[in-house]
């Protein structure tokens, strides 16, 4: 099935709502809680650099003040070095790579 442009921005602005959403669960006490939100954000993280990698130049050109390489590159750890991966770089990811993401999908959303 593809996706259009469209829809690709979409997921990634859904993906990106949902880790800000389950990012405050890792604070939690409940070990199971963290776990499952630890799980659901790294899901989120892999769409986000999937969506992104299929972006079209025109678009992601709009906008290099995001890091589009190293989105698409943290899905590929995400997915390949799943081992490895450390919940404090997840949370600074979600909390100080998103938000401009976001905004600069949404500013292209809304022009388009």
């Amino acid at each position: 099935m593809n996706r259009d442009t469209d829809q690709r921005i979409s997921d990634v602005l859904h993906a990106i709502d949902r880790c800000t959403r389950y990012v405050g669960a890792l604070d939690g006490g409940d070990a199971d809680l963290v776990e499952t939100a630890e799980d659901a954000i790294e899901r989120n993280l892999q769409i986000i650099g999937e969506a992104a990698n299929h972006l079209p130049a025109d678009t992601t050109d709009e906008h290099p003040e995001i890091a589009w390489p190293q989105i698409r590159g943290f899905r590929n750890i995400l997915v390949h070095q799943y081992f490895g991966v450390d919940v404090d770089v997840v949370r600074d990811v979600v909390e100080t790579y998103l938000p401009p993401l976001a905004g600069a999908l949404r500013i292209h959303a809304v022009t388009e």
